[in-house]
Formats: structure tokens, sequence, C-alpha cells
């Protein structure tokens, strides 16, 4: 039941941020976007190194000065990935005029969802790649409070990114409760993504401390490519980085409080 409620809080946190088009009347301005982007970034930034790469290197504690192997592997693979999915998936980001991706002729409000849904995949395989290793007696590194504080900071950092999709959706002259439906579809990926990692780590246990660390280079490809550079165009951009400095604060208190 823990782990369900788990799996499930930053999807509530989608939701939530997707819930902002309701009961808002015009798009986001672009301080405010920054900030989201900026506050979300650190999060994720804080989540991979605390929540994923330090574990992964204190589960192989036993191989001395080169423990950093499987999470220099692991991350490597996870960078590689994404960006193999990023080739791959027709998609576009906010402020962009170019899809990226495979050419296909889809709705420009289709691609602007896959594109948030692009992002939301390694977010879910962190949570099931953690939930998988308290669930499989791994304990010493990952415990469940940390667990949860990594489903915490992931929920925070996408209620902003719920807002963020459903918003713009909104000024695209999309209907209010079509665009909340939209936002929240986006977030689906992450519950589901933890739970076919959960299942699957039940065959690959002895490659836990490589999947979490794949789970950290998917997320922070995440960040580098797309939303740090959305945080930092234009103007305003010092508020997309004092953000990020308290996401990942915020992120790392979480983790180490609740760890």
């Amino acid at each position: 039941m823990n782990i369900t409620i788990g799996i499930l809080i930053p999807f509530l946190g989608t939701t939530l941020g997707a819930a902002c088009v309701l009961f808002m009347q015009n798009e986001l301005r672009p301080r405010i976007q920054k900030a989201l982007l900026g506050f979300a970034s650190g999060v994720m930034v804080a989540a991979s190194v605390w929540s994923l790469l330090i574990p992964s290197m204190e589960m192989v504690s036993d191989m001395g000065k080169l423990s950093f192997i499987p999470a220099a592997v692991g991350f490597a693979f996870g960078i590689g990935f994404l960006l193999l999915l990023d080739q791959l998936i027709p998609h576009l980001h906010m402020n962009s005029k170019e899809a990226e991706g495979i050419p296909a002729r889809l709705k420009k409000t289709t691609m602007l969802v896959f594109a948030v849904t692009l992002h939301n995949i390694p977010e879910g395989m962190a949570v099931g790649v953690v939930y998988a290793g308290v669930l499989y007696g791994h304990q010493a590194s990952i415990t469940a409070a940390g667990a949860l504080a990594l489903s915490l900071g992931i929920a925070i950092q996408n209620f902003p990114e719920g807002a963020i999709i459903s918003m713009p959706l909104r000024a695209e002259g999309m209907r209010k409760s079509k665009a909340f439906l939209y936002g929240t579809l986006s977030g689906v990926v992450e519950p589901l993504g933890a739970l076919l990692t959960i299942l699957a780590s039940g065959f690959f246990i002895p490659l836990m401390p490589y999947l979490l660390s794949f789970a950290a280079g998917a997320m922070l490809y995440v960040v580098v490519e797309e939303l740090i550079p959305e945080m930092s165009e234009g103007k305003h951009s010092n508020v997309g980085t004092i953000s990020f400095a308290v996401g990942f604060v915020a992120m790392m208190i979480l983790d180490t409080a609740l760890g």
C-alpha cells in the first residue's frame, strides 16, 4: 500500500498543477515560467545526486575505489536512452516553432503534451527503481523514508510542469476542461513507468546500482537538454537561476531529513 501511494504522489503533483488552468484566466508570465522551470531543474538535479547516484555507489561500497563504475556506466546509458527517445518521439517544446523527433503530422497541442510526457518518463523510472530498492531488500542504501522523499520532491516539481503544459494549451484555444485533461494525462506515464520499473527490477536485482544511476542519467538529460535552456533564454534568466538554487536546496533538505 505504501509503495502504491508513493508511486502515485508524483502523478498527484502533475494533476494539481494542471488544475491551475481551471482557476487562472491568463497564460503564465515568462518570469513565472522561468521560476517554475528553474525550481523543477534544481529538484531533479538534487534528486539525481542524493536519491540515485549516491545510493548507487553505496550499494557497491565493497568495490572500494571502483564503486563509481556502476554509477558511471548506468548514468551513461541513461543519457543515451533519453537521447534516443528525444530523436524518435515527435514533440514540440514550449516557445519553440520547430518540432523534434521523427517527422509526423500531429497537432501542435499533441506534440506539446508529448514533450512533457517525454520529461516524465525518467521521473517515473526514478521513483520505480527507488521503491524497488526498498521492496527487494536494499534498505541499507535506500530507506522507505528516502523513497518517499524522492516521490515528494518529484511531485513538487511536477506541479509547475502540470501548469506549464495546461496553461499554454488553454492559450492555444483549447477548452479549460480539455487542457486540464491533457495536462493530467501527460503525467500518467510516471506511475505506469514506476510500476513497470518495479516489476522489471525484480528480475535484475544485482543490477540495482546500474538502474539507479540509469534513472539519474535520464533525469539529468532532461534538465540539461530542455529545462535549463528554456529557463535561461531571453530576459529574467536570473529568476530561473535563483529558483534552481531554491529547488536544489529544498530537495537536498527533504532527502537528507527523511532519508
